[in-house]
């Protein structure tokens, strides 16, 4: 799965993450002081630029620099030290992933910094007291549609060459296992892991990759603003005073949903799982019996179906309480945000232009620590393929079975 595409993946994927963290740390600690030597003109606290000029603030123009350096530095390491078939699409492609998301996740910033103006100025040309010219509108509105001019090319971009990464990867893991098929061709369900669990795997790294990519671009871009945003909120309620009340409030209510459907939903992956192989086990004994007519009696198709049955109305069973708590938590997290303003908003700490500001920045943070709940179907999903592929690949290399496998032959598919 991994190793077929990345160069030594344990290692592969622990440098990037080692190597990404001190490059956080650095950035956030000396980036400025840095941009300001090499001559940019970087100010601290620079009034945001609405439109597309925010993308070609010295800030920005500083940024890009250092991000193709430290990039450049990885690549360049595991190019030399390990070269893979693969590095181009596995390594530099990554990286370009990494950046156009980021890049997304800015367009998202810079609407933000769009509503404040606009929706100031919609609330002031309400009353009847003020005037608010109406090109002044129409220029807003144009600047609008220049950033989501510029957000679709981005996503329409990425989703393409994302399409192709991920279409790449499915082709290293199709050649590794295609090679290795005079030792796995008698292995249960071969044909089926190679052609339709490296397909789904693929299918769902599509989605689910890129997703949590940009929930972790998300936090790096709105977290600094939504930091800025608490000087406007005073107290929360229940609470009090804290300091940084938005970004605290975010963390924590994301945190209480991740743990609470991590915890009601443990039992997920491993029935999703045993579901694959019952219905394997199933499909096997009627594709024996189009050539065998011993095979496939209907003794047998009664029992197979009964297990195929059972595992089914276990899922439905634990997906029932599942999608209640899911449910109840999605609903509560719809009114959170404004929860947490009423006090600020009943002694009028803001205006409606800043109150969008903090409610969109607010939910982009806490959708993005909620990477969890809102995926965690998928993730089931991708956990059961992956422990499919994962059986698999010991089977093709004689070691010994997953504790999940062993229960299967021990119980003909069922929970034990």
């Amino acid at each position: 799965m991994l190793g077929s595409f990345f160069p030594r993946p344990a290692l592969f994927f622990l440098s990037a993450i080692i190597w990404t963290a001190l490059l956080v740390v650095f950035w956030y600690g000396y980036g400025t002081q840095l941009g300001q030597i090499f001559g940019f003109d970087i100010i601290e606290d620079r009034e945001a630029v609405i439109g597309l000029g925010f993308f070609v603030t010295p800030e920005f123009q500083w940024f890009y620099i250092f991000y193709f350096i430290a990039n450049a530095l990885f690549a360049g390491f595991w190019f030399i030290w390990s070269p893979h078939s693969w590095q181009l699409w596995s390594i530099v492609g990554s990286q370009l992933i990494l950046f156009s998301t980021y890049f997304s996740v800015q367009v998202s910033v810079a609407l933000n910094y769009w509503r404040r103006p606009f929706f100031d100025n919609i609330i002031a040309a309400l009353d009847p007291e003020k005037n608010v010219p109406a090109s002044e509108l129409m220029a807003l509105l144009v600047i609008f549609a220049q950033i989501a001019l510029l957000w679709m090319v981005i996503y329409v971009a990425t989703r393409f060459f994302v399409s192709h990464y991920i279409f790449r990867w499915r082709t290293a893991m199709n050649n590794y296992y295609f090679s290795q098929w005079s030792r796995v061709r008698h292995i249960e369900g071969a044909s089926q892991r190679i052609q339709e669990d490296t397909m789904r795997f693929a299918g769902i790294m599509e989605s689910l990759g890129v997703s949590i990519v940009d929930s972790i671009m998300t936090l790096f871009a709105f977290l600094p603003l939504l930091l800025s945003l608490s000087s406007y909120v005073s107290e929360l309620p229940i609470i009090g005073v804290i300091p940084y009340p938005l970004m605290f409030a975010a963390i924590f209510w994301s945190l209480f949903g991740t743990i609470l459907l991590a915890v009601v939903g443990i039992k997920l992956p491993g029935l999703e799982f045993r579901n694959q192989r019952v219905e394997a086990a199933f499909r096997k004994e009627l594709v024996y019996g189009e050539d065998d007519e011993t095979r496939a009696t209907p003794p047998t198709i009664k029992e197979l179906f009964s297990n195929v049955r059972r595992n089914y109305f276990r899922l439905y069973f634990h997906y029932m309480y599942f999608n209640v708590f899911r449910g109840l938590y999605i609903q509560a997290d719809n009114i959170f945000a404004y929860f947490i303003l009423i006090p600020s908003i009943a002694v009028g700490a803001f205006t409606y232009g800043v109150m969008q500001q903090i409610l969109t920045a607010f939910t982009q943070v806490s959708s993005s620590f909620q990477y969890l709940v809102n995926s965690w179907t998928t993730i089931i999903e991708l956990l059961s393929i992956f422990k499919r592929l994962q059986a698999f690949e010991r089977a093709m290399l004689g070691q010994s079975l997953p504790n999940i496998d062993e229960d299967f032959i021990q119980t003909g598919g069922l929970e034990k």
